[in-house]
């Protein structure tokens, strides 16, 4: 089998999230190599830190394009948080445009009384998309570990693939269509069904290596 990149732009908990591949068998390779992204059979693009440097940092190393020819090319592909929102074509959390590659918005939750913003700590999952190849194995509303003060507004509602309900706001956590997913919870610090997650999609690579 060919290997999994994971995208070095100098905005990602790089080696927890390796960490979480290795353990489902596969040693991933970091890289800020257009070329190493050509050859890989499947990709991660993690994200921690806040929008305009993450877009500014992959244009400077010209990684835009590797990436959409990536997912044009329907590799399995998986982002990670930050990985999720710069997929999207803008933020209110900063002025750059995003990848667009999923239409929609990146929006700040609104404030509640009582309400702590960032959304911090362990929240439960809701699957609107329950037969995705990423919960495979989960149960219906599994916990998972959050840190972020912005969630995905996608234009198409069918690309959400899990919501996650912080006070009185329901927001999407996950989006998948074809072999794209991204979520915005963090699988590599979710305990055990976050490593199910990371095992899901390395099964999914092996699966599309397999019958190719």
């Amino acid at each position: 089998m060919n290997f999994i990149a994971v995208i070095d732009y100098d905005m990602g908990n790089l080696h927890s999230v390796c960490k979480g591949i290795e353990r489902a068998g596969i040693t991933p390779k970091i890289t800020d190599s257009p070329n190493e992204i050509a050859k890989a059979a499947g990709i991660i693009l993690p994200g921690v830190g806040s929008f305009d440097p993450a877009v500014q940092n992959l244009r400077a190393r010209h990684l835009v394009n590797p990436i959409k020819q990536a997912i044009a090319d329907k590799k399995p592909f998986l982002g990670i948080c930050l990985g999720l929102q710069i997929l999207f074509d803008t933020s209110e959390e900063g002025k750059e445009p995003g990848l667009g590659i999923i239409p929609g918005k990146v929006r700040r939750f609104r404030s509640e009384p009582y309400l702590t913003i960032p959304h911090m700590g362990w929240n439960q999952l809701e699957f609107t998309q329950s037969n995705l190849s990423l919960w495979q194995g989960l149960p219906p509303n599994p916990y998972m570990y959050f840190v972020h003060s912005y969630y995905v507004d996608p234009l198409d509602i069918s690309v959400t693939a899990a919501t996650v309900t912080h006070g009185s706001q329901t927001v999407t956590a996950a989006i998948a269509f074809d072999n794209l997913m991204a979520v915005q919870f963090h699988p590599e610090k979710s305990s055990n069904y976050g490593l199910k997650s990371l095992s899901n999609f390395v099964s999914l690579l092996k699966s599309v290596q397999l019958y190719k």
